[in-house]
This record gives C-alpha cells, sequence and structure tokens, in this order.
C-alpha cells in the first residue's frame, strides 16, 4: 500500500498496565490492554509490508511546563494527578516506566516514535510534516484510548487531508458503549471520517499490496 503509514496511539503501560495513569484514574486497564494481540499483528503486517508506522506516546516533560494548568486540573480531578508518584514511576512523564510502550508492541528500529503532550497526535509534534516528506496520504489508525486520543488524531487528520482508516478491533475505549459510539461516529454521511475495517481486513490489504508490489 504506497502512501500508507499506520498509526499506533498511546500503547504505554500508563494506559494497560496496573498502577499506570488509567487505572489510578478509574479505567479497566485490561479494556484497554485487549487490542494488544491484533495491535501486534496489525505491526507485523506492516513490518512485512515495508510501510511507515509511527508510535505516539502521551506525556510530559518532567516540570510539566508543557502540561496546561486545565488538563493538570482535570487529572487531579479523576484521581490521578498528572506527575504524581506512581508503582510505574510519575503519571504520564517522559523517561518515566509509565510512559513506556508495552512490551510486545515496543518499536523497532527505524520506526518513528512521538512523544505529544496533547491527545492529538498531530498537537505540537512534527508528524504532519514527516508524514508529507515522505508522500503519506493515507493512515491506518488504532491504540487507546478509542473516545479521546485515537479520535483527536483522526479528526485532525481528517482536517489535514489524509484518507483515514480505523481498526475496530485494534482500538479499545474506555466504556464499550462510547467504543460503538465513537465507530458510529465515523462512519456518519458516508463516512465522514474515514472507513472502519477489521484487524482481518487490514492484514489481507497489507499483505496482498506487498504480494502485489
Amino acid at each position: 500500500m504506497p502512501g500508507t503509514a499506520l498509526i499506533v496511539i498511546d500503547m504505554q503501560r500508563d494506559f494497560c498496565e496496573a498502577g499506570g495513569y488509567a487505572h489510578r484514574a478509574g479505567l479497566d486497564v485490561a479494556r484497554l490492554a485487549s487490542p494488544i494481540r491484533q495491535i501486534r499483528r496489525l505491526l507485523d503486517a506492516a513490518r512485512q509490508a515495508q510501510i511507515i508506522v509511527a508510535h505516539t506516546r502521551e506525556g510530559h516533560v518532567p516540570d510539566l511546563s508543557d502540561c496546561p494548568p486545565v488538563k493538570l486540573a482535570r487529572s487531579i480531578h479523576a484521581g490521578a494527578p498528572i506527575g504524581s508518584q506512581g508503582p510505574l514511576g510519575r503519571l504520564l512523564i517522559r523517561g518515566e516506566a509509565g510512559h513506556d510502550f508495552v512490551p510486545l508492541l515496543a518499536p523497532t528500529s527505524g520506526e518513528w516514535v512521538i512523544d505529544k503532550p496533547g491527545y492529538s497526535a498531530f498537537h505540537a509534534t512534527p508528524l504532519h510534516e514527516w508524514l508529507q516528506d515522505r508522500l503519506i496520504d493515507t493512515l491506518i489508525i488504532c491504540g487507546v484510548t478509542t473516545e479521546v486520543c485515537v479520535h483527536s488524531t483522526l479528526r485532525a487528520a481528517v482536517d489535514l487531508g489524509y484518507r483515514c482508516i480505523t481498526v475496530r478491533d485494534a482500538c479499545a475505549a474506555s466504556l464499550p458503549e462510547l467504543q460503538e459510539s465513537a465507530m458510529a461516529m465515523i462512519e456518519v454521511e458516508g463516512g465522514i471520517m474515514g472507513q472502519v475495517f477489521t484487524t482481518d481486513r487490514v492484514v489481507q490489504m497489507l499483505l496482498q499490496a506487498e504480494v502485489m508490489a
């Protein structure tokens, strides 16, 4: 699939493991970790097809100078203050254990790592410029959480003119009803925010394109 990149959103220990930010905020981390195997399948197929892979991480510099006061206040209200100490280190702080990727989805050499201070992968990052430099026009999007960082990235990408494919079973929301609503929003008006496919279909597309090439 020429011109295509796989974007893996925020598959970090802080969101997918006990003791991290999401757990402290009262979210079901088992639910958030549930797409790990499917995302690994996407990664394997993308690597085999030799398309660009970008991994994002949400987090802030240690002095919190890139964390808006309103965002910090929201985290305090949720019971998981950004920068506070937890079993995986300071919550959502770059360089801490919780900020890193879950081991099964660790980037390999040559894959992009995008550290972002906000929800969208395009906010305050070089992602758009990097994609444009490599003539990428199609994004395959997966990760967590569907209702926040996945949708924020998707909406920004659509406004920037990318064709987007969201992988239904390779994303996870904090609640099942939010997952279904988020997918339904993408497909209204004939697919106003792109297409929604399964992991099986995307893997098949990636591998067929590689054979055809």
